[in-house]
């Protein structure tokens, strides 16, 4: 004990003492008051009791935190309910917003072709996997009234042919593909007919190229190339792409365009099937013909042997 009184840390410790009395009383004999016990007690307490309010407020804070924890989870697992209600209304509404836009555009196709029989507008799926073409899965099949060999297209233009159908989906060859042959005129001209199909070059910068122009054609770049609808297996007058380039065959016979397709075709989101066209209607219907005589044909000859 005598070491502790005569140690350094006992005089710093009475020097702090003496410290905060001086200023207390400086303050009490400033401020105009008398120094009574009563207002020295409070001056030298008065630290102390701010100390002991500020913990008594946390801890009134946190105990009405734990009385009240029940119904705070509540209200919050409330307002994230409504939040939730909420997000799903705005995700229908832009789903809403889609749909319109979606019909807004099939109205404007069947104003520009009214002989055309559409399907509702059809989502792509995916593309098909190491198909340097571009060929594509859409969630319509034959359940929707689609079959093997429908054009399909955006309102922009042709974007190519259904070959593969499902109940629920079907596969698209597009026109960068060379196993599609799409025979074409030039607006511009109207007498400029090609055949429009893809290489494995052209496919690479997603172009295509028309064919089987007569070396004295008038097509010129920037000139519009439309279905001409000749072959039955397209309708007229969709847009199939924009000259880019016009150059002469290796065999000298005939003349080439590259085309810059007017549907970009790497990034489709939704497209539309034309399920049927005069021209479609018109082959079906001498197929069904022809069908019908060759049965007749084998019947007779059934019955006379």
């Amino acid at each position: 004990m005598r070491e502790f009184l005569k140690s350094i840390r006992f005089k710093i410790l009475l020097a702090f003492i003496a410290f905060l009395m001086g200023i207390m009383i400086y303050a009490v004999t400033r401020g105009g008051y008398s120094l009574s016990s009563v207002s020295f007690i409070n001056t030298i307490t008065k630290p102390f009791r701010f100390i002991t309010n500020a913990v008594s407020m946390k801890i009134e804070n946190t105990a009405d935190s734990v009385n009240n924890s029940i119904s705070y989870y509540e209200e919050n697992k409330l307002l994230k309910q409504k939040i939730g209600e909420l997000n799903k209304q705005l995700t229908e509404y832009e789903d809403l917003k889609e749909e319109v836009k979606e019909l807004r555009k099939l109205v404007v196709i069947k104003e520009e072709h009214p002989d055309n029989v559409f399907s509702q507008s059809a989502e792509v799926l995916g593309y098909v996997a190491n198909d340097p073409f571009k060929g594509f899965t859409i969630d319509r099949g034959y359940a929707d009234g689609i079959k093997p060999y429908c054009p399909v297209i955006t309102p922009e233009g042709l974007v190519g042919i259904t070959i593969e159908v499902s109940q629920f989906t079907s596969t698209v060859r597009t026109i960068l593909s060379p196993d599609l042959s799409v025979a074409t005129v030039c607006s511009a001209t109207n007498s400029d007919f090609g055949i429009v199909e893809g290489t494995v070059i052209t496919a690479e910068n997603n172009m295509t190229k028309l064919t089987h122009l007569t070396m004295n054609h008038e097509v010129k770049k920037g000139d519009l190339i439309v279905t001409s609808g000749s072959s039955g297996l397209f309708p007229k007058d969709y847009a199939v792409g924009t000259v880019t380039e016009i150059g002469v065959e290796a065999n000298g016979l005939s003349a080439y365009a590259e085309i810059k397709p007017s549907v970009d075709i790497s990034r489709l989101s939704s497209v539309f099937v034309i399920i049927n066209f005069d021209k479609k209607k018109d082959i079906n219907t001498k197929r069904e013909e022809e069908k019908k005589a060759a049965m007749e044909a084998i019947n007779e000859d059934k019955d006379n042997p």
